[in-house]
C-alpha cells in the first residue's frame, strides 16, 4: 500500500472518485447536520470528526464504507437490530457499497455518539 499523509479530509477525497467519494461525501454533510459544530482532522490517515472528544470516523474500500470509534457497550446495545444486516467488529460498522447508503441510520449513530460525547463531557467537570 502506498504509504501517505493526507492533511485535510479534502485530501483524502480527492483520492476517490465514484461511488465511494458520493458516499463519503454525504456522510459528511449528515455529520456536520447533526453535529455543526464538529471539527474535521485527518486521524490514522482517515477523515476523523471531533466533539467534547473523538466523535466518529469514515475511510473507503472497494467495497465498503467503514464508520469506525471504540463504540460503547451502550452503543452496541442500542444499535443491535439496526445493525443485525452489517458486518461489524468492536470498533467497525461496514457499510458495502452495492446496497443503498442508510442515511436515517447514520444521522441516528453521528447522534447517539454526540449525545455520549456531551454525557462524558459532563462527568469529566464533575
Amino acid at each position: 500500500m502506498a504509504k501517505t499523509n493526507y492533511q485535510s479530509i479534502d485530501q483524502y477525497h480527492q483520492a476517490f472518485s465514484g461511488e465511494s467519494l458520493a458516499r463519503m461525501q454525504i456522510i459528511r454533510k449528515i455529520i456536520h447536520e447533526v453535529v455543526p459544530d464538529a471539527e474535521e482532522s485527518i486521524s490514522y490517515q482517515i477523515p476523523c470528526f471531533k466533539y467534547k472528544g473523538y466523535l466518529i470516523y469514515y475511510c473507503a474500500f472497494p467495497k465498503h464504507i467503514s464508520l469506525s470509534h471504540p463504540y460503547s457497550d451502550a452503543f452496541w446495545e442500542h444499535f443491535k437490530a439496526d445493525l443485525a444486516g452489517y458486518k461489524t467488529s468492536k470498533s467497525v460498522i461496514q457499510i458495502p457499497t452495492d446496497k443503498p447508503l442508510p442515511e436515517k441510520l447514520i444521522k441516528k449513530i453521528i447522534a447517539f455518539r454526540k449525545k455520549e460525547n456531551e454525557e462524558k463531557a459532563k462527568e469529566s467537570k464533575k
